[in-house]
């Protein structure tokens, strides 16, 4: 596929949901209590499989709202406890809880407060919240309500919302986001509309929907996309029956709200007016991003090449013990259902290959041979590989950057002086091993032979070039790669195969 091409107009699919948001705010009167599915920011899954979307365009809409909303941040307390990592930027989630705080504020959007959800008084927890309120973040917890969700005489009950602490706003759109699935979004939107009701306000709730794009079919790849992304939360798509049955036109969303629905309208029926009931699942949602697709063929090419991106990302979190077998079978099946395998991915072919020709002339480091390779935005495909030396994805990089520089392969970027002094570094002060420079030291590297060598300066410039371009590496990055690798902005996917024999690796 082309990577220039675009698949999503952002200008036409910004004013078409933000027209929708307005309208949905004033079915209900005063407040819409709007939860956002998926990422607020940085929504990478979004850009890759819908070519042209930008990754930030939520937040753009949130900017042009900005005047009647400000935004509620929910957090699971058990995710906070057990450390939960978001795999996008290898943090936790109470880590980015806070970043997406920064990140909001510096939008200029105002974040009401934070709400841990299902609270049970984790002391690691309350340091979280501790840590917040320090720095004059308001934090309201909430607690787990008995029989949820079924019980619905006891949920809309003093006993059940009620006795969640009750979060006052201001504005006439409340934004209810989070860092990540499962935080209890849905739960606090009713909480607060069931608060909102009691004090004689009117209020509704609304999702703020990507994917599935409810006007594509069930088996489209951008929907199947969706589904491989959520392979370990076990959600699959289907046609909404509630929909169909209502309106008489087929609509896509996936289990889990066509499973609560039921639910969500008998407790929404508890506190509101009946005729401003939801009749379907689709009905909740606000959706417009089916409507900024201009080049349908481009957006299912990419749609596959995420669908075996997935299928790497969990074959590799199976090899490190944090997916489970089901997971990587269920990126495998979906697939197969469109005649897709790894090498489809046209980088996977190369890197193996820079593996092998590693093994035949015997450069490797400690017995492993490790190639990588890398689509340049106009298409040459680049390779590395490991030697005792560096890794794989530091002397990729480099080859990389030369080649975008236009520098002969014969041209050395980095100083033997400069490379000498970090592995003596690394060798005589940090006792490390192995000794070969991973991609974030050959990126300081880089940036010190800067100052005395115009080729490495000239080449530096050029590493901005590599955002969005697709690699696959044979081996498993290591920490020092991935943060190197991130920053990069690189589409990177690797074997399920480790990059040492050693048990801990830096």
């Amino acid at each position: 596929m082309t990577i220039n091409k675009i698949g999503f107009d952002n200008e036409k699919y910004l004013k078409e949901q933000s027209k929708n948001i307005l309208d949905r705010a004033t079915q209900f009167g005063n407040k819409l209590y709007l939860e956002f599915g998926g990422k607020l920011i940085y929504d990478y899954h979004a850009s890759r499989v819908l070519p042209g979307f930008d990754p930030n365009v939520k937040m753009r809409l949130l900017k042009r709202l900005k005047e009647k909303i400000e935004v509620l941040i929910c957090i699971y307390s058990g995710d906070i406890e057990r450390r939960k990592i978001r795999a996008d930027f290898g943090i936790t989630y109470d880590t980015g809880a806070m970043k997406l705080i920064d990140d909001l504020r510096d939008g200029g959007i105002k974040v009401r407060a934070v709400v841990v959800t299902r609270y049970n008084g984790q002391q690691i927890v309350k340091q979280f919240m501790n840590k917040l309120e320090r720095r004059n973040v308001k934090v309201f917890t909430h607690r787990s309500i008995k029989g949820y969700p079924t019980n619905i005489d006891l949920i809309v009950s003093e006993e059940g919302y009620g006795a969640n602490q009750y979060i006052e706003t201001s504005k006439p759109i409340i934004i209810v986001s989070a860092p990540g699935p499962g935080s209890g979004k849905m739960a606090t939107c009713l909480s607060q509309i069931y608060h909102e009701h009691i004090r004689g306000i009117n209020a509704g709730y609304a999702k703020f929907e990507t994917f599935p794009i409810w006007n594509l079919p069930v088996k489209h790849p951008v929907n199947m996309a969706y589904e491989s992304a959520t392979a370990d939360l076990g959600d699959f798509n289907q046609v909404d029956p509630y929909h169909l049955e209502t309106y008489n036109i087929t609509a896509t969303n996936y289990n889990r709200d066509l499973e609560i629905f039921p639910v969500v309208k008998k407790i929404m029926l508890r506190i509101i007016d009946k005729k401003l009931a939801y009749k379907s699942p689709t009905d909740m949602g606000v959706n417009m991003a089916g409507f900024a697709i201009i080049d349908d063929d481009l957006v299912q090419q990419a749609a596959k090449q995420e669908m075996i991106r997935r299928y790497f990302r969990y074959s590799c979190e199976y090899a490190i013990g944090v997916a489970d077998k089901k997971t990587v079978q269920r990126a495998e099946l979906l697939m197969k259902e469109l005649n897709l395998i790894p090498l489809d991915r046209k980088v996977v072919k190369h890197a193996r290959q820079a593996s092998i020709d590693a093994q035949k002339k015997g450069k490797g480091n400690e017995g492993i041979f490790a190639g990588a390779a890398l689509e340049l935005k106009n298409g040459v495909i680049i390779t590395g590989k490991n030697s005792t030396l560096m890794h794989s994805a530091s002397s990729l990089v480099l080859n990389a950057i030369k080649e975008l520089a236009g520098l002969p392969d014969n041209i050395h970027l980095l100083s033997p002086n400069i490379l000498s002094s970090i592995s003596k570094l690394k060798s005589e002060v940090f006792n490390h091993k192995p000794l070969s420079l991973n991609l974030e030291e050959t990126l300081i590297a880089l940036s010190i032979s800067a100052d005395f060598n115009p080729s490495a300066k000239v080449a530096m410039e050029k590493l901005k070039e590599l955002n969005n371009c697709e690699m696959h590496s044979t081996h498993i990055p290591t920490p020092g790669d991935q943060a190197g690798l991130r920053r990069l902005g690189l589409n990177i996917t690797s074997d399920p195969n480790f990059s040492s024999e050693r048990l801990f690796i830096s």
